[in-house]
């Protein structure tokens, strides 16, 4: 391992923000975790986290990483009231993907290749952070902010960190090596780039306009089996809906309006709305689920990824991190798995040493956004009141998801690969291996003798779930 440094800083004690610090204590005498929020000394939703009241998972490639960094961490959450699914049950998750119900019965061929944790958005920080807060070499001031940075005369170097006090408005400049910004989507750092003379990234966009309201329930033990329920949104009906398990018989329960349309303020007005949407079991659990805290709403505009990659030039001692680099539309779930990515990112770019570690480090972290930046959009475009370009590529992309999907309604083996795929254990170039795309071929055309069959004879022909999705789930 490379001579330590001496000192870095990190802006924002989010989840990027403490896997990154986790990741510094081995390379640097001292870091400082430098956060607007006071931090609280229990699990709970922080202003600067707005989201935290809504669903979250934590995708298998993102515990796997975190159990990797602090090791015993997942055996903690467990101790603490949490989930995991680690024996394959399919009849523990409903899931509902462009109108395809996947398989709910058996089990998956081999369950120890998926291991899913369920726990609270605020849970979870809040373990990380008490686990980064114990380290000898780490700080964490909480309610202050990062104002401008630091740099040496000709700005080729960032220096340091000026941060404010953020009631009384005091500053306070806190030297560093290495600056590392996981102030997530709002994130300053195209503005400190242009006061240091540097150019601003460019940004791709794709505007989705979505809208979540959520709630936090009680559900007692045996009331619904399942630890993930979730219908995405489809063409012919614009919201999608996700139940997930947290941590002692609680559950967050959100509704997810797209393409600009209102989520509901109350509470009665979100159970309307799943109405609409939900399994009748599902619907029921809700209908009798005890309120744990007010109805949250949270709205976000665009898929959005900052190219710190392309940019001709960048100071020395400044890396960017999390939602400040990439955020996706939240219902991919794919947020905290690709900021786990990228702190293993960084730790293996400080391991070859700190000569050139922003561009180092920016080109390799692109290739691993890029993945999940294009399934989010494609996944996205398949809906047509989302604007945006669709290229042979997507369109050819999504047909064949489509295929699968419609696969997966009856064999376990492809739900499997769906979910590796999902939970960012697989590239997606493993859906198309031959094994699985002779298992898609196999369901479509036992698909297509059904359904020969059915006209031949006559027979009173319900829409399959395996064709053009429905426009509402039959009431209940």
């Amino acid at each position: 391992m490379p001579e330590r440094a001496e000192t870095a800083v990190v802006l924002g004690a989010s989840i990027s923000g403490l896997l990154a610090a986790r990741v510094l204590a081995d390379f640097y005498g001292t870091v400082t975790v430098v956060e607007r929020d006071a931090l609280p000394d229990r699990p709970m939703t922080r202003r600067g986290v707005p989201q935290g009241g809504l669903p979250h998972i934590a995708q298998p490639r993102a515990t796997q990483i975190m159990g990797e960094l602090f090791p015993g961490l997942l055996d903690e959450l467990l101790a603490g009231g949490g989930r995991v699914w680690n024996d394959g049950d399919l009849s523990r998750l409903w899931m509902s993907y462009g109108g395809h119900s996947l398989l709910r019965s058996g089990t998956i061929p081999d369950p120890d290749s998926i291991v899913a944790y369920y726990v609270t958005r605020p849970f979870l920080e809040w373990s990380l952070h008490r686990r980064v807060q114990s380290m000898p070499n780490v700080a964490i001031v909480g309610g202050h902010e990062a104002v401008r940075l630091t740099s040496t005369p000709n700005r080729d170097r960032v220096t340091g960190v000026v941060m404010a006090q953020r009631e009384s408005g005091a500053e306070k400049t806190v030297a560093a090596d290495l600056v590392v910004d996981a102030t997530g989507r709002g994130s300053r750092a195209p503005v400190f780039l242009d006061e240091l003379g540097y150019c601003r990234p460019r940004e791709d966009q794709l505007m989705v306009h979505v809208a979540y309201a959520g709630l936090l329930v009680h559900i007692p033990p045996g009331k619904l089996r399942e630890n993930f329920a979730f219908a995405a949104a489809e063409p012919s009906r614009l919201v999608g809906f996700g139940m997930v398990a947290g941590e002692n018989d609680t559950y967050m329960l959100a509704v997810q309006p797209m393409a600009g349309q209102q989520p509901p303020r109350d509470r009665a007005s979100l159970l309307a709305c799943l109405a609409d949407i939900a399994p009748p079991h599902v619907l029921s659990a809700a209908r009798s689920a005890e309120p744990l805290a007010d109805i949250s709403q949270y709205r976000f505009a665009s898929n959005r990824w900052r190219r710190y990659d392309k940019l001709p030039r960048t100071p020395d001692g400044l890396i960017v991190v999390g939602d400040a680099i990439c955020s996706f539309n939240p219902v991919y779930g794919q947020g905290m798995s690709v900021a786990a990515i990228e702190a293993v990112v960084l730790r293996d770019c400080l391991l070859q040493g700190d000569r050139n570690l922003p561009r180092r480090f920016f080109r390799a972290s692109a290739k691993e956004i890029r993945v999940p930046w294009q399934v989010a959009v494609s996944s996205d475009l398949s809906l047509p009141h989302i604007p945006g370009k669709r290229p042979l590529f997507v369109r050819i992309t999504n047909a064949y998801l489509d295929s699968l999907l419609a696969a997966a309604e009856t064999d376990p083996a492809v739900v499997q690969q769906f979910l590796r795929f999902m939970g960012m254990i697989d590239p997606p170039s493993q859906l198309l291996r031959p094994s699985t795309m002779l298992r898609v071929i196999e369901a479509k055309r036992k698909r297509a003798v059904a359904n020969m069959r059915r006209a031949q004879t006559g027979e009173s022909r319900r829409p399959a779930l395996a064709e053009k999705p429905l426009k509402r789930p039959p009431d209940k």
